[in-house]
Protein backbone atom coordinates (compact mmCIF):
# COMPACT_ATOMS: atom_id res chain seq x y z
CA UNK A 1 0.00 0.00 0.00
CA UNK A 2 1.41 2.84 -1.24
CA UNK A 3 1.09 5.95 1.85
CA UNK A 4 0.61 9.80 2.20
CA UNK A 5 -0.66 9.65 6.01
CA UNK A 6 1.57 8.32 8.92
CA UNK A 7 -1.55 6.83 10.39
CA UNK A 8 -2.70 4.79 7.63
CA UNK A 9 -1.51 1.30 8.80
CA UNK A 10 -1.89 1.88 12.69
CA UNK A 11 -5.65 0.50 12.34
CA UNK A 12 -3.94 -2.63 10.89
CA UNK A 13 -0.85 -3.00 13.08
CA UNK A 14 -3.46 -2.71 16.23
CA UNK A 15 -5.41 -5.49 14.56
CA UNK A 16 -2.26 -7.43 13.71
CA UNK A 17 -1.21 -7.06 17.68
CA UNK A 18 -4.18 -6.37 19.66
CA UNK A 19 -2.90 -7.39 23.04
CA UNK A 20 0.62 -6.49 22.95
CA UNK A 21 2.00 -3.38 24.40
CA UNK A 22 1.97 -0.45 23.01
CA UNK A 23 3.25 2.27 25.32
CA UNK A 24 4.91 1.36 28.89
CA UNK A 25 5.07 4.10 31.06
CA UNK A 26 6.54 4.13 34.58
CA UNK A 27 4.05 1.41 35.72
CA UNK A 28 1.20 2.51 33.73
CA UNK A 29 0.38 0.82 30.05
CA UNK A 30 -1.91 0.43 27.30
CA UNK A 31 -1.95 -2.22 24.14
CA UNK A 32 -2.25 -1.75 20.77
CA UNK A 33 -5.92 -2.38 21.35
CA UNK A 34 -6.65 -0.06 23.73
CA UNK A 35 -4.11 2.45 22.32
CA UNK A 36 -6.19 2.88 18.91
CA UNK A 37 -9.76 2.93 21.20
CA UNK A 38 -7.96 6.21 22.83
CA UNK A 39 -6.93 7.60 19.83
CA UNK A 40 -9.85 7.52 18.28
CA UNK A 41 -12.21 8.56 20.73
CA UNK A 42 -10.06 11.92 21.11
CA UNK A 43 -10.03 12.30 17.26
CA UNK A 44 -13.60 12.43 17.46
CA UNK A 45 -13.26 14.86 20.38
CA UNK A 46 -10.89 17.11 17.99
CA UNK A 47 -12.81 16.78 15.45
CA UNK A 48 -15.92 17.82 16.64
CA UNK A 49 -14.18 21.15 18.71
CA UNK A 50 -12.12 22.04 15.38
CA UNK A 51 -15.86 21.53 13.06
CA UNK A 52 -14.54 18.79 11.11
CA UNK A 53 -11.57 20.81 9.75
CA UNK A 54 -8.07 19.29 8.58
CA UNK A 55 -4.74 20.55 8.42
CA UNK A 56 -4.58 22.86 11.55
CA UNK A 57 -2.02 23.15 13.57
CA UNK A 58 -2.49 21.68 17.43
CA UNK A 59 -0.09 22.41 19.94
CA UNK A 60 0.48 19.67 22.39
CA UNK A 61 1.26 20.63 25.70
CA UNK A 62 2.00 17.29 27.69
CA UNK A 63 4.62 16.23 29.46
CA UNK A 64 6.50 12.78 28.11
CA UNK A 65 3.23 10.24 28.95
CA UNK A 66 0.60 7.83 27.87
CA UNK A 67 -1.37 10.77 27.85
CA UNK A 68 1.34 12.71 25.56
CA UNK A 69 1.07 9.89 23.04
CA UNK A 70 -2.61 9.20 22.90
CA UNK A 71 -2.94 12.99 22.11
CA UNK A 72 -0.26 13.62 19.56
CA UNK A 73 -1.45 9.95 17.50
CA UNK A 74 -5.60 11.57 17.86
CA UNK A 75 -4.49 14.67 16.07
CA UNK A 76 -2.55 12.90 13.24
CA UNK A 77 -5.57 10.69 13.39
CA UNK A 78 -8.32 13.66 13.05
CA UNK A 79 -5.98 14.66 9.69
CA UNK A 80 -4.60 17.80 11.78
CA UNK A 81 -0.79 18.66 12.53
CA UNK A 82 0.58 18.92 16.47
CA UNK A 83 3.66 21.16 17.76
CA UNK A 84 5.08 18.81 20.81
CA UNK A 85 5.78 21.72 23.45
CA UNK A 86 8.44 21.24 26.77
CA UNK A 87 6.33 21.92 29.42
CA UNK A 88 9.89 22.44 31.26
CA UNK A 89 10.58 25.67 29.37
CA UNK A 90 9.92 29.00 30.61
CA UNK A 91 6.68 30.69 30.05
CA UNK A 92 8.61 33.32 27.57
CA UNK A 93 9.77 30.92 25.63
CA UNK A 94 6.17 28.98 25.37
CA UNK A 95 4.70 32.39 24.92
CA UNK A 96 6.99 32.89 22.21
CA UNK A 97 6.50 29.70 20.78
CA UNK A 98 2.62 29.42 20.45
CA UNK A 99 3.02 33.65 19.27
CA UNK A 100 4.78 32.71 16.23
CA UNK A 101 2.97 29.54 15.10
CA UNK A 102 -0.38 30.15 16.41
CA UNK A 103 -2.05 27.17 16.93
CA UNK A 104 -5.41 26.57 16.37
CA UNK A 105 -5.99 24.67 19.84
CA UNK A 106 -3.45 23.77 22.73
CA UNK A 107 -3.99 20.25 23.94
CA UNK A 108 -3.05 20.14 27.84
CA UNK A 109 -3.78 19.58 31.12
CA UNK A 110 -5.43 20.54 33.98
CA UNK A 111 -2.36 22.57 35.31
CA UNK A 112 -1.60 23.97 31.96
CA UNK A 113 0.54 27.16 32.11
CA UNK A 114 -1.33 30.45 31.58
CA UNK A 115 0.31 31.49 28.55
CA UNK A 116 -2.05 29.22 26.66
CA UNK A 117 -4.87 29.91 24.98
CA UNK A 118 -7.31 28.54 23.25
CA UNK A 119 -6.65 25.08 25.13
CA UNK A 120 -8.46 21.99 25.13
CA UNK A 121 -7.71 20.11 28.53
CA UNK A 122 -6.99 16.14 27.64
CA UNK A 123 -9.31 13.76 29.24
CA UNK A 124 -8.89 10.54 27.89
CA UNK A 125 -11.56 7.68 28.37
CA UNK A 126 -10.76 4.60 29.91
CA UNK A 127 -9.26 2.69 27.50
CA UNK A 128 -11.56 -0.48 28.38
CA UNK A 129 -14.52 1.66 27.36
CA UNK A 130 -14.46 2.56 23.43
CA UNK A 131 -15.91 5.99 23.19
CA UNK A 132 -16.78 6.76 19.67
CA UNK A 133 -19.38 4.96 17.20
CA UNK A 134 -18.56 3.49 13.69
CA UNK A 135 -20.34 6.72 12.15
CA UNK A 136 -17.73 8.92 13.97
CA UNK A 137 -14.70 6.50 12.78
CA UNK A 138 -16.00 6.42 9.20
CA UNK A 139 -16.42 10.27 9.34
CA UNK A 140 -12.82 10.92 10.91
CA UNK A 141 -11.39 8.21 7.98
CA UNK A 142 -13.29 10.55 4.90
CA UNK A 143 -11.56 13.30 6.29
CA UNK A 144 -7.84 12.10 6.42
CA UNK A 145 -8.37 10.44 3.20
CA UNK A 146 -8.57 14.14 2.06
CA UNK A 147 -5.01 14.35 2.94
CA UNK A 148 -2.10 14.34 0.46
CA UNK A 149 1.58 13.35 1.43
CA UNK A 150 3.23 17.17 1.40
CA UNK A 151 0.51 18.08 4.42
CA UNK A 152 2.31 18.50 7.83
CA UNK A 153 2.76 15.68 9.96
CA UNK A 154 4.57 17.53 12.85
CA UNK A 155 6.18 21.07 14.11
CA UNK A 156 9.58 20.78 15.63
CA UNK A 157 11.06 24.27 17.34
CA UNK A 158 14.49 24.98 17.11
CA UNK A 159 16.74 27.79 18.42
CA UNK A 160 16.89 30.91 16.68
CA UNK A 161 19.70 33.44 16.49
CA UNK A 162 16.50 36.49 17.27
CA UNK A 163 15.51 35.10 20.68
CA UNK A 164 12.28 33.63 18.93
CA UNK A 165 12.61 29.30 18.33
CA UNK A 166 12.64 28.49 14.67
CA UNK A 167 9.56 26.21 13.76
CA UNK A 168 10.55 23.65 11.64
CA UNK A 169 7.63 22.24 9.17
CA UNK A 170 8.00 18.57 8.28
CA UNK A 171 5.47 16.53 5.98
CA UNK A 172 3.81 13.16 6.00
CA UNK A 173 5.52 12.70 2.98
CA UNK A 174 9.44 12.95 4.64
CA UNK A 175 7.99 10.86 7.97
CA UNK A 176 7.85 8.42 5.61
CA UNK A 177 10.28 8.30 3.56
CA UNK A 178 12.52 8.02 6.64
CA UNK A 179 10.94 5.05 7.87
CA UNK A 180 11.04 3.01 4.73
CA UNK A 181 14.53 3.96 4.31
CA UNK A 182 15.99 2.82 7.53
CA UNK A 183 13.97 -0.08 7.25
CA UNK A 184 15.33 -0.65 3.57
CA UNK A 185 18.73 -0.48 5.11
CA UNK A 186 18.24 -3.37 7.72
CA UNK A 187 18.98 -0.54 10.29
CA UNK A 188 15.31 -1.51 11.74
CA UNK A 189 12.57 -4.45 11.90
CA UNK A 190 8.72 -4.63 13.01
CA UNK A 191 7.68 -4.87 16.26
CA UNK A 192 10.93 -3.78 18.31
CA UNK A 193 10.58 -2.46 21.88
CA UNK A 194 12.04 1.01 21.45
CA UNK A 195 13.78 2.31 24.91
CA UNK A 196 12.41 6.02 24.29
CA UNK A 197 14.44 8.64 25.88
CA UNK A 198 14.20 11.44 23.70
CA UNK A 199 12.00 14.44 24.87
CA UNK A 200 9.10 14.96 22.64
CA UNK A 201 10.68 18.14 21.15
CA UNK A 202 12.98 15.82 19.78
CA UNK A 203 12.66 15.07 15.87
CA UNK A 204 14.09 11.52 17.05
CA UNK A 205 10.93 11.09 19.45
CA UNK A 206 8.46 11.89 16.38
CA UNK A 207 10.36 9.13 14.65
CA UNK A 208 9.76 6.88 17.58
CA UNK A 209 6.04 7.66 17.49
CA UNK A 210 5.82 7.06 13.51
CA UNK A 211 7.79 3.47 14.43
CA UNK A 212 5.15 2.80 16.48
CA UNK A 213 2.45 3.47 14.32
CA UNK A 214 3.65 1.97 10.81
CA UNK A 215 5.21 -0.35 12.43
CA UNK A 216 4.01 -2.09 15.49
CA UNK A 217 6.97 -1.02 17.56
CA UNK A 218 6.59 -0.51 21.67
CA UNK A 219 7.78 2.79 23.37
CA UNK A 220 8.91 1.97 26.38
CA UNK A 221 9.15 5.94 28.30
CA UNK A 222 12.24 6.19 30.23
CA UNK A 223 11.38 8.35 32.85
CA UNK A 224 12.93 12.27 32.81
CA UNK A 225 14.24 11.29 36.67
CA UNK A 226 16.31 8.46 35.43
CA UNK A 227 18.90 10.58 33.68
CA UNK A 228 20.70 11.45 36.61
CA UNK A 229 20.02 7.88 37.53
CA UNK A 230 21.79 5.77 34.75
CA UNK A 231 21.74 2.04 36.09
CA UNK A 232 18.18 2.71 36.83
CA UNK A 233 17.26 3.27 32.81
CA UNK A 234 19.34 0.23 32.21
CA UNK A 235 17.67 -2.23 34.66
CA UNK A 236 14.34 -0.57 33.09
CA UNK A 237 15.78 -1.61 29.41
CA UNK A 238 16.49 -5.05 30.69
CA UNK A 239 13.73 -5.65 32.50
CA UNK A 240 10.92 -4.35 30.02
CA UNK A 241 13.40 -6.27 27.43
CA UNK A 242 14.20 -3.51 24.83
CA UNK A 243 15.38 -4.39 21.34
CA UNK A 244 16.22 -0.81 19.99
CA UNK A 245 17.95 1.94 21.35
CA UNK A 246 18.29 5.91 19.23
CA UNK A 247 19.72 8.17 22.08
CA UNK A 248 22.42 11.41 22.07
CA UNK A 249 25.40 10.03 23.10
CA UNK A 250 25.83 12.42 26.59
CA UNK A 251 24.01 9.82 28.48
CA UNK A 252 26.28 6.58 26.48
CA UNK A 253 28.91 8.56 27.64
CA UNK A 254 27.71 8.82 31.56
CA UNK A 255 27.12 5.27 31.26
CA UNK A 256 30.71 4.44 30.13
CA UNK A 257 32.20 6.31 32.66
CA UNK A 258 30.11 5.33 35.54
CA UNK A 259 31.01 1.58 33.51
CA UNK A 260 27.50 -0.02 34.28
CA UNK A 261 27.04 -1.93 30.99
CA UNK A 262 29.74 -4.12 33.54
CA UNK A 263 27.11 -4.36 36.09
CA UNK A 264 23.46 -4.44 33.58
CA UNK A 265 23.42 -6.79 30.75
CA UNK A 266 21.16 -6.22 28.04
CA UNK A 267 20.43 -9.72 26.69
CA UNK A 268 17.98 -8.44 24.00
CA UNK A 269 19.25 -5.24 23.28
CA UNK A 270 20.04 -5.64 19.32
CA UNK A 271 20.24 -2.02 17.79
CA UNK A 272 21.98 1.16 19.00
CA UNK A 273 21.71 4.04 16.65
CA UNK A 274 23.38 7.13 18.13
CA UNK A 275 23.13 11.18 16.60
CA UNK A 276 22.46 14.61 17.91
CA UNK A 277 26.22 15.07 18.78
CA UNK A 278 29.73 14.11 18.27
CA UNK A 279 30.02 10.32 20.35
CA UNK A 280 33.92 10.37 21.62
CA UNK A 281 35.37 7.19 20.05
CA UNK A 282 37.06 5.72 23.46
CA UNK A 283 33.50 6.01 25.06
CA UNK A 284 31.81 4.24 21.83
CA UNK A 285 34.48 1.87 21.85
CA UNK A 286 33.58 0.52 25.86
CA UNK A 287 29.94 0.14 24.73
CA UNK A 288 31.22 -2.03 21.70
CA UNK A 289 33.12 -4.30 23.69
CA UNK A 290 30.51 -4.93 26.33
CA UNK A 291 27.25 -5.77 23.23
CA UNK A 292 29.95 -7.15 20.48
CA UNK A 293 26.42 -8.50 19.10
CA UNK A 294 24.85 -5.56 18.61
CA UNK A 295 23.98 -3.46 15.48
CA UNK A 296 25.73 0.23 16.38
CA UNK A 297 24.69 2.98 13.79
CA UNK A 298 25.95 7.11 13.90
CA UNK A 299 23.53 8.72 11.87
CA UNK A 300 23.88 12.60 11.34
CA UNK A 301 21.08 15.11 10.11
CA UNK A 302 19.68 18.33 11.10
CA UNK A 303 15.50 18.71 11.53
CA UNK A 304 14.94 20.32 8.47
CA UNK A 305 16.07 17.45 6.80
CA UNK A 306 14.02 15.09 9.24
CA UNK A 307 15.95 13.09 11.52
CA UNK A 308 18.83 12.06 9.69
CA UNK A 309 20.21 11.89 6.45
CA UNK A 310 22.94 10.08 6.26
CA UNK A 311 24.42 6.75 8.33
CA UNK A 312 27.64 4.97 9.55
CA UNK A 313 26.68 0.99 10.32
CA UNK A 314 30.11 0.39 12.59
CA UNK A 315 31.74 -2.82 11.56
CA UNK A 316 35.48 -1.96 11.19
CA UNK A 317 37.43 -1.65 14.49
CA UNK A 318 37.93 2.14 15.21
CA UNK A 319 40.98 3.91 17.02
CA UNK A 320 40.22 5.66 20.23
CA UNK A 321 41.74 9.15 18.62
CA UNK A 322 40.11 8.12 15.04
CA UNK A 323 36.32 9.63 14.47
CA UNK A 324 33.11 7.77 13.79
CA UNK A 325 31.82 8.46 10.51
CA UNK A 326 28.94 10.18 9.77
CA UNK A 327 28.70 7.59 6.98
CA UNK A 328 26.49 7.62 3.51
CA UNK A 329 23.50 8.89 2.52
CA UNK A 330 19.83 7.30 2.92
CA UNK A 331 17.99 5.67 0.05
CA UNK A 332 16.22 8.66 -1.92
CA UNK A 333 18.60 11.38 -0.36
CA UNK A 334 21.24 13.19 -2.52
CA UNK A 335 24.77 14.76 -0.51
CA UNK A 336 26.36 17.58 -2.26
CA UNK A 337 29.85 18.61 -0.53
CA UNK A 338 30.57 22.19 -1.68
CA UNK A 339 33.29 23.73 -1.08
CA UNK A 340 33.32 28.07 -0.38
CA UNK A 341 32.31 28.68 -4.47
CA UNK A 342 30.01 26.05 -5.14
CA UNK A 343 31.87 23.58 -6.41
CA UNK A 344 31.15 20.02 -5.88
CA UNK A 345 33.79 18.43 -3.54
CA UNK A 346 35.28 14.71 -4.37
CA UNK A 347 38.45 14.39 -3.23
CA UNK A 348 39.54 12.35 0.18
CA UNK A 349 40.56 15.26 2.85
CA UNK A 350 38.97 18.22 0.88
CA UNK A 351 36.62 20.20 3.45
CA UNK A 352 33.13 21.32 2.36
CA UNK A 353 29.43 21.97 3.68
CA UNK A 354 27.71 19.40 3.35
CA UNK A 355 24.12 20.33 1.69
CA UNK A 356 20.86 17.91 1.19
CA UNK A 357 18.73 17.14 -1.61
CA UNK A 358 15.17 14.87 -1.36
CA UNK A 359 11.98 14.26 0.05
CA UNK A 360 13.32 14.08 3.15
CA UNK A 361 13.41 17.83 3.37
CA UNK A 362 10.96 20.40 4.99
CA UNK A 363 9.02 22.05 3.18
CA UNK A 364 10.45 25.58 5.15
CA UNK A 365 10.07 27.59 8.73
CA UNK A 366 6.46 28.08 10.18
CA UNK A 367 5.85 31.45 9.34
CA UNK A 368 9.78 32.57 8.83
CA UNK A 369 10.15 33.40 5.02
CA UNK A 370 13.45 35.24 5.34
CA UNK A 371 14.81 32.42 7.44
CA UNK A 372 13.66 29.81 4.86
CA UNK A 373 14.89 31.61 1.94
CA UNK A 374 18.19 32.34 3.62
CA UNK A 375 18.64 28.08 4.25
CA UNK A 376 16.44 26.37 1.46
CA UNK A 377 18.05 27.64 -1.73
CA UNK A 378 18.42 26.87 -5.36
CA UNK A 379 21.00 24.06 -6.51
CA UNK A 380 23.71 26.15 -7.46
CA UNK A 381 24.52 23.39 -9.61
CA UNK A 382 21.52 22.95 -11.36
CA UNK A 383 20.76 25.71 -13.43
CA UNK A 384 17.81 23.99 -15.43
CA UNK A 385 14.55 24.07 -12.98
CA UNK A 386 13.89 25.06 -9.80
CA UNK A 387 15.42 22.26 -6.78
CA UNK A 388 15.62 23.46 -3.74
CA UNK A 389 18.50 22.29 -1.30
CA UNK A 390 19.31 22.35 2.39
CA UNK A 391 22.33 23.96 3.17
CA UNK A 392 23.31 22.64 6.88
CA UNK A 393 26.48 25.12 7.56
CA UNK A 394 28.08 21.60 8.67
CA UNK A 395 31.75 20.94 7.19
CA UNK A 396 32.30 17.45 6.33
CA UNK A 397 34.72 15.40 4.32
CA UNK A 398 34.96 12.31 2.90
CA UNK A 399 37.85 10.06 3.75
CA UNK A 400 39.75 6.99 2.04
CA UNK A 401 36.97 4.50 2.66
CA UNK A 402 34.59 6.84 0.34
CA UNK A 403 32.55 7.90 4.33
CA UNK A 404 31.86 11.02 5.38
CA UNK A 405 33.56 12.53 8.35
CA UNK A 406 32.06 15.40 10.21
CA UNK A 407 34.58 18.28 11.17
CA UNK A 408 32.10 20.98 12.69
CA UNK A 409 30.34 23.86 12.16
CA UNK A 410 30.46 27.47 10.11
CA UNK A 411 28.30 28.87 11.96
CA UNK A 412 27.17 29.69 15.61
CA UNK A 413 24.65 26.57 15.71
CA UNK A 414 25.65 23.96 17.56
CA UNK A 415 24.53 20.47 19.29
CA UNK A 416 24.48 20.30 23.09
CA UNK A 417 23.34 17.12 24.98
CA UNK A 418 21.47 16.53 21.66
CA UNK A 419 19.99 19.62 21.34
CA UNK A 420 20.37 22.13 18.57
CA UNK A 421 21.31 25.67 20.33
CA UNK A 422 22.06 28.60 18.11
CA UNK A 423 24.42 30.52 20.27
CA UNK A 424 22.91 34.01 19.14
CA UNK A 425 20.25 33.45 20.51
CA UNK A 426 21.42 33.45 23.65
CA UNK A 427 23.43 36.48 22.85
CA UNK A 428 20.15 37.78 22.36
CA UNK A 429 18.33 37.19 25.84
CA UNK A 430 21.60 38.55 27.83
CA UNK A 431 21.86 41.52 25.16
CA UNK A 432 18.52 42.84 24.16
CA UNK A 433 15.72 40.92 26.34
CA UNK A 434 17.47 41.14 29.90
CA UNK A 435 19.96 44.01 29.16
CA UNK A 436 22.06 42.31 31.47
CA UNK A 437 25.17 43.73 29.53
CA UNK A 438 26.16 46.09 26.60
CA UNK A 439 27.84 42.98 24.57
CA UNK A 440 28.64 39.01 24.95
CA UNK A 441 29.97 36.50 22.78
CA UNK A 442 28.43 32.61 23.76
CA UNK A 443 30.92 29.83 22.95
CA UNK A 444 30.58 26.61 22.61
CA UNK A 445 33.65 24.35 24.64
CA UNK A 446 33.42 21.14 22.51
CA UNK A 447 36.35 19.41 24.72
CA UNK A 448 34.02 19.82 28.09
CA UNK A 449 30.83 20.02 26.38
CA UNK A 450 30.06 23.27 28.70
CA UNK A 451 28.41 26.79 26.90
CA UNK A 452 30.66 29.83 27.71
CA UNK A 453 29.57 33.18 27.95
CA UNK A 454 31.90 36.14 27.80
CA UNK A 455 30.32 39.80 28.62
CA UNK A 456 31.74 42.56 28.34
CA UNK A 457 31.56 44.34 31.73
CA UNK A 458 34.39 46.44 33.78
CA UNK A 459 33.60 44.10 36.49
CA UNK A 460 32.32 40.64 37.42
CA UNK A 461 28.49 40.20 37.57
CA UNK A 462 27.11 37.76 40.59
CA UNK A 463 26.78 33.97 38.60
CA UNK A 464 24.06 33.09 40.46
CA UNK A 465 21.65 36.12 39.62
CA UNK A 466 22.83 35.71 36.22
CA UNK A 467 21.78 32.20 36.20
CA UNK A 468 18.71 32.62 37.69
CA UNK A 469 17.64 36.00 35.18
CA UNK A 470 18.50 33.72 32.10
CA UNK A 471 16.80 30.25 33.32
CA UNK A 472 13.10 32.64 33.60
CA UNK A 473 13.85 33.20 29.86
CA UNK A 474 15.88 30.00 28.16
CA UNK A 475 15.36 26.66 28.67
CA UNK A 476 17.70 24.90 31.15
CA UNK A 477 20.14 23.05 28.08
CA UNK A 478 20.63 26.98 26.70
CA UNK A 479 22.12 28.55 30.17
CA UNK A 480 25.91 28.60 30.21
CA UNK A 481 27.71 27.10 32.67
CA UNK A 482 30.75 29.00 32.49
CA UNK A 483 31.04 33.21 32.94
CA UNK A 484 34.03 35.30 32.05
CA UNK A 485 33.94 39.08 31.67
CA UNK A 486 36.13 41.53 29.87
CA UNK A 487 36.19 45.46 29.89
CA UNK A 488 35.77 45.14 26.27
CA UNK A 489 34.90 42.86 23.48
CA UNK A 490 37.95 42.29 20.67
CA UNK A 491 36.56 43.52 17.68
CA UNK A 492 37.84 41.95 13.86
CA UNK A 493 38.50 44.10 10.52
CA UNK A 494 34.93 44.31 10.01
CA UNK A 495 33.84 45.62 13.28
CA UNK A 496 32.37 42.71 14.89
CA UNK A 497 33.38 40.59 17.04
CA UNK A 498 36.03 38.41 16.93
CA UNK A 499 34.34 35.15 17.71
CA UNK A 500 37.67 33.36 16.44
CA UNK A 501 40.43 34.90 18.45
CA UNK A 502 37.73 34.29 21.45
CA UNK A 503 38.04 30.75 20.66
CA UNK A 504 41.74 30.39 19.93
CA UNK A 505 41.71 31.46 23.74
CA UNK A 506 38.85 28.91 24.17
CA UNK A 507 40.58 26.31 22.80
CA UNK A 508 44.06 27.12 24.18
CA UNK A 509 43.33 28.27 27.71
CA UNK A 510 42.18 26.20 30.75
CA UNK A 511 39.65 28.77 30.78
CA UNK A 512 38.02 30.34 27.67
CA UNK A 513 40.42 33.38 27.98
CA UNK A 514 41.97 34.96 30.56
CA UNK A 515 41.11 38.32 31.25
CA UNK A 516 40.62 40.12 35.20
CA UNK A 517 37.25 38.92 35.82
CA UNK A 518 36.73 35.18 35.42
CA UNK A 519 34.02 33.69 37.26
Amino acid sequence: MYMTHIMQKFESVARACPDRTAVYDNGRSLTFQQLYDCVVAEAVRLGARLHGKTGQIIAVLLPKSLEAVIAQLAVLYSGNTYMNVDVRHPEKRIRAILEQVRPALVIAGKDSPACAENVHIFEPEPASRQAWTPEERAALLLRREQCIDTDLLCIINTSGSTGIPKAVALTHRSFIDYVESVSAAGLVDDGETVGSLAPVVFDHYSFELCLLAVKGCALILIPESYAAFPIRMLELLARQKVTFLFWVPTIMVNIANMDLLRQITLPTLKKVWFAGEVFPTAKFNYWRRHLPDVLFVNLYGPTEITVDCVYHVIQRNLRDDEPIPIGRPLKNTSILVLDDKNRLVTEPGTEGELCVRGSSLALGYYNNPEKTSAAFVQNPLNTAYPEIIYRTGDIVFWNEYEELVFKGRKDTLIKHSGYRIELGEIEHVVVNTLKLMPNCCALYDAERKRIVLIGESASPLPEKELRQKLGAVLPRYMVPSVYTFIPEMPLNSSGKIDRQLLKNLLKNTQEPCTPPHTR
